[in-house]
């Protein structure tokens, strides 16, 4: 596959995390008409030749995420009927993850849908990074690639002064694994915050275990849309005596209800990728670059080398 060239295009959710991406590895980005129609409809051309390439479409599905979703499929659609060898799907943020389970009556599993029309628009193998739960490998039947965006947090944190007297938190019982990875990773104590779901956007976090007066906290989270989890979580760590309380959350998609729950104060520092696109609007969110991580990956994946050796790192 190596003797392929490569080919890598963009639809409209992150292009400049892709213009990054190209950057890094010296591949100039492939140029594509993706826009919509009047009636909403999307249109896709590929405006270059890539018969027998090694192509990669770089999407998140963030928000909207139904419009970048099909963007994404009907790309690799374009790509596999201008017959492309391959077709990797580059998925920086997956959409729907939270839907891998029926935890209610007559609702739908929405993680393996998502999985089942990537596959059927013509992918051929996937690239992902962080996602919701690991086990969503598991959704797809072609390759998933599964990277994690723990060694560009620890290249940022690994030095700073807030390390001392820390404390690694979960937001909840299910982040236990990432915070515990994170806390491996930087050999810190880990805890957890008991949370109660009032509704989509109001959480209540209720008790917490683990170490937290005069300690500087560091919660775990894949991702935030509301900021309710973090915010809640926070200040019952105040209350309970914490210092600080920052945030390494991978995929920050803030919606205003997000804004005004940071403007109050209540997180010192929310940690972030740019993943999707993010907008600090003066509130103190640090953005790190995924572009290097995902470029590698992109590299290692066209040459046939091995993309587990980009996290052999402490705790992971």
């Amino acid at each position: 596959m190596s003797e392929s060239p490569m080919k890598i295009f963009t639809g409209n959710a992150n292009p400049a995390l892709a213009r990054e991406i190209c950057e890094t590895i010296g591949v100039p980005l492939g140029e594509a008409d993706v826009t919509p129609f009047p009636d909403g409809e999307t249109f896709v051309q590929i405006k270059e030749n890539i018969r027998g390439c090694d192509v990669f479409a770089i999407q998140p599905t963030c928000n909207p995420a139904n419009d970048h979703l099909m963007e994404l499929l009907i790309m690799i659609d374009a790509m596999k009927r201008a017959s492309a060898k391959r077709i990797t799907a580059v998925i920086p943020f997956f959409g729907y993850a939270r839907q891998d389970r029926k935890d209610r009556p007559r609702v739908p599993i929405t993680g393996k849908l998502v999985a089942n029309l990537l596959t059927a628009a013509g992918a051929n193998r996937v690239l992902a990074l962080d996602l919701h739960a690991q086990q969503i490998q598991g959704f797809f039947d072609i390759p998933v690639d599964h990277l994690f965006a723990s060694p560009v947090f620890y290249d940022y944190i690994k030095d700073k002064p807030f390390l001392k007297d820390a404390t690694v938190f979960s937001p909840d019982i299910g982040g236990m694994k990432a915070a515990s990875a994170v806390a491996n990773l930087l050999d810190l104590p880990i805890g957890f915050v008991a949370k109660r779901r009032v509704s989509a956007t109001t959480v209540q976090s209720t008790n917490l275990v683990g170490e937290v007066e005069g300690r500087n906290i560091i919660l775990v989270d894949d991702m935030t849309e509301t900021a309710g989890t973090l915010c809640s979580a926070a200040k019952l760590l105040r209350e309970n005596g914490a210092k600080s309380v920052r945030a390494l959350v991978s995929h920050c998609m803030l919606n205003e209800i997000a804004y005004q729950r940071l403007a109050t104060g209540a997180l010192d520092e929310i940690i972030t990728t740019n993943s999707v696109p993010v907008d600090s609007r003066g509130l103190p969110i640090t953005v790190l670059s995924v572009a290097k991580l995902i470029g590698e990956a992109i590299q290692r994946i066209h040459s046939n080398s091995s993309v587990t050796s980009l996290f052999k790192i402490k705790g992971y």
